[in-house]
């Protein structure tokens, strides 16, 4: 018997996940240990084998890979906790990074922020005495016009070795179309100093515009590091405790990397742990027939929202940190600091606010008793009693109710003139609040109808509000994936990913290009990904690309991605790829805003390799009830607040290990799983199917 099993570190908490591919799912659930996070895995690679009933030799011994997400770099990359990086650029172009191409000024700025821009000064990267320039230039076409000088390149590393830098990012002008002086510049270094961690932009984001290729590869500089020391633990952690199989890493793009492979592009992982939340919900909406699925996960951190639109997740080309670019394929997951241990806090107004700060696993949440004394999301739904007193994680997670109220009562109730009750109302209120903003930006801001879409609704606190924050925007249905993954499905999601690598070129040029040129291009970089695939030491069933084309109208900024075929391509595959240029291009801004008149340009070309491993895990099926009335699973009745309007009402409790395919349970209810707890508020129901899901829906 082979196991999968899936690893999700978040800000409080460590999920794991072990599945078979025969139907039995194990979960286990363990606080994160920041600084030191693979200690958190470990705890909860134990915690799965004592769950699993086998010892963890045996139970590692028997695993075909592990596959896991972190939150770790892109936290380090957010608050600025990285190592000095120095720059090596080519001479004459050091303050592209500084003047951040007049973008940097607004990138990530919110609609209401940008009429400032001009005003505003960001944050840079590196403080100026970091970044070199060296005697070296390649014009666009790739062609050498002056020879790398490599004394230049021996005194500015020497000057950068000096200062005590350890990690090094190259980005020499147009590289991406001849590495050549890249290539040799790390050479030097390494004859210089062979332990420093060294960058270069044509491995790492082979795009034209140098500023958001250097801003992407002084980022990757900067995690790749710590993300090689942290792996190289931790793959030696498991090693020793019997793990035969490899350890992958979930990359941004929704697919994992064999990890010695993830620091050489350490920028490709920032997003691992958010997209495993949404490659769960693609692989299970393909067993329930959804198609359309805004995929939600309420963390112990954060709140994160993803979409999937005919089956595939919505993708970017890039993604924006601190107003820097990052040029990294990834699947477009929107987060805010919103999640169960989110502290709720008035503002100098005199607001009731709650997040983006959190708890985390160290102290917690008031009611943990580990030492925090600030009121979270948590405290509040202890005091409201959507919690039980008894506990998180099968009780092995006591709560104090008294400690939660104290909080609410020093920090919130008392200086708003409220009772603890209605301060707990109303932090409960604002959380489905701003969660139910955060759906209506991500899917109506983005032109879609959200009735269009089935809720997916995970994490430790997501199913305490997703009825909720649901009904905010008008979602009709919604599915709580529970059984052993209900507050784990991110790291059911990490199991069920396949390894997914990426490579892109880019090659301006007005359409239409050359078919032959194209073609040439795409049988390179494909090339490359076999390479790159067999590296990954792993058996794939099927490996499959996926080509696509980055084009623009002439003078815009504005690039739009298209699928190009497989096999020999053709002049009317060009057409093709325009007339669907234009029509994505009028779906995403509005019809009537192209202009063909301008020409269209090609601008970078991109190909996806899918490595399918030969392992298909799936949720266990639930035995069928005899009727729909779930009466020999209800364990108690408490009262509950739900809507301060309302007040506490007798609230059914149900265990959901007793429940069965086929139970309706109608609100207002609460039904506790080991890892979280559901609400289904009044006026709806929840139906229990096959694979163990509860489907909620509004009664009549």
């Amino acid at each position: 018997m082979a196991y999968v099993i899936g690893v999700d570190v978040g800000g409080t908490f460590t999920d794991a996940v072990l599945d078979d591919g025969d139907g039995r799912v194990v979960a286990a659930k363990s606080p994160s240990t920041p600084p030191d996070y693979s200690q958190g895995v470990m705890d909860a690679i134990a915690q799965l084998a004592e769950n699993l009933g086998e010892p963890l030799d045996v139970m590692l011994g028997n695993t075909h890979h592990i596959a896991h997400g972190t939150t770790s770099s892109l936290n380090a990359l957010v608050m600025g906790k990285v190592p000095p990086v120095g720059f090596l650029t080519t001479f004459g172009h050091r303050d592209s990074i500084y003047i951040m191409n007049v973008e940097g000024r607004y990138l990530g700025s919110a609609p209401h922020e940008l009429q400032d821009v001009m005003g505003q000064t960001k944050t840079h990267l590196i403080p100026k005495s970091q970044a070199f320039e060296i005697a070296e230039r390649i014009d666009h076409a790739g062609k050498v016009v002056v020879g790398l000088d490599e004394q230049s390149v021996r005194d500015s590393v020497g000057a950068l070795l000096a200062q005590g830098i350890r990690s090094m990012a190259v980005s020499l002008l147009w590289s991406f179309r001849n590495p050549v002086h890249e290539l040799r510049v790390r050479e030097i270094i390494h004859e210089m100093d062979p332990d420093v961690f060294v960058a270069l932009s044509h491995e790492v984001s082979p795009r034209i515009r140098e500023f958001a290729r250097s801003s992407t590869t002084i980022m990757s500089a900067q995690i790749g590091p710590g993300l090689r020391d942290y792996l190289g633990e931790l793959e030696a952690r498991l090693a020793d405790a019997g793990l035969r199989g490899p350890l992958l890493v979930m990359q941004s793009n929704g697919g994992a990397i064999a990890a010695a492979e993830a620091p050489a592009t350490a920028i490709s992982t920032i997003g691992s742990v958010l997209t495993g939340g949404v490659i769960g919900a693609v692989n299970l909406g393909n067993q329930l027939g959804h198609k359309n699925i805004i995929s939600t996960d309420v963390g112990g951190t954060t709140f994160l929202v993803g979409l999937i639109v005919g089956g595939e997740p919505v993708r970017a080309s890039q993604t924006i940190i601190n107003h820097h670019p990052i040029n990294v394929p990834t699947l477009e997951v929107h987060a805010i600091g919103s999640g169960g241990g989110a502290i709720a806090w008035i503002d100098r107004g005199g607001n009731l606010q709650v997040g983006p700060r959190s708890a985390q696993s160290v102290p917690g949440p008031a009611c943990y008793g580990a030492g925090g004394l600030e009121p979270t999301n948590t405290d509040a739904n202890l005091v409201l009693g959507i919690l039980p007193e008894t506990g998180l994680v099968g009780g092995r997670k006591q709560l104090d109710v008294e400690a939660a109220r104290e909080a609410i009562r020093t920090h919130i109730a008392e200086p708003l003139g409220l009772s603890v009750e209605d301060a707990a109302a109303a932090i409960y209120a604002i959380q489905n609040a701003q969660t139910g903003d955060l759906l209506r930006k991500t899917v109506v801001e983005a032109g879609r109808d959200p009735r269009d879409f089935v809720l997916y609704a995970f994490g430790g606190a997501g199913p305490a509000y997703c009825a909720a924050y649901a009904a905010e925007v008008g979602i009709r249905e919604v599915i709580v994936p529970l059984g052993p993954v209900a507050s784990g499905f991110s790291a059911f999601g990490l199991a069920s990913s396949d390894v997914v690598l990426a490579q892109e070129l880019s090659d301006p040029g007005l359409m239409p290009v050359s078919s032959e040129v194209t073609q040439q291009h795409f049988e390179e970089l494909e090339r490359q990904l076999g390479k790159a695939l067999e590296r990954q030491g792993l058996t794939f069933s099927e490996v499959h690309f996926l080509r696509e084309m980055d084009l623009r109208y002439t003078a815009q900024l504005a690039e739009v991605s298209v699928t190009v075929p497989s096999g020999s391509l053709t002049p009317a595959d060009m057409a093709n790829a325009m007339n669907e240029f234009e029509r994505k291009y009028a779906g995403l801004y509005g019809e009537g805003t192209g202009f063909s008149a301008a020409g269209i340009q090609s601008i970078t070309l991109r190909v996806q390799a899918t490595g399918v491993l030969p392992f298909e895990p799936k949720m266990p099926e639930l035995d069928k009830a005899s009727g729909a009335d779930p009466c020999d699973a209800q364990v108690a009745t408490r009262r509950v607040c739900l809507d301060s309007r309302v007040g506490y009402v007798d609230t059914s409790i149900y265990d959901y290990r007793k429940l069965l395919s086929g139970h309706v349970i109608t609100g207002p209810a609460v039904i506790e799983v080991e890892t979280t707890t559901v609400v289904v508020p009044p006026k709806m129901t929840g139906t229990v199917d096959h694979l163990g899901n509860l489907n909620i829906v509004t009664r009549g």
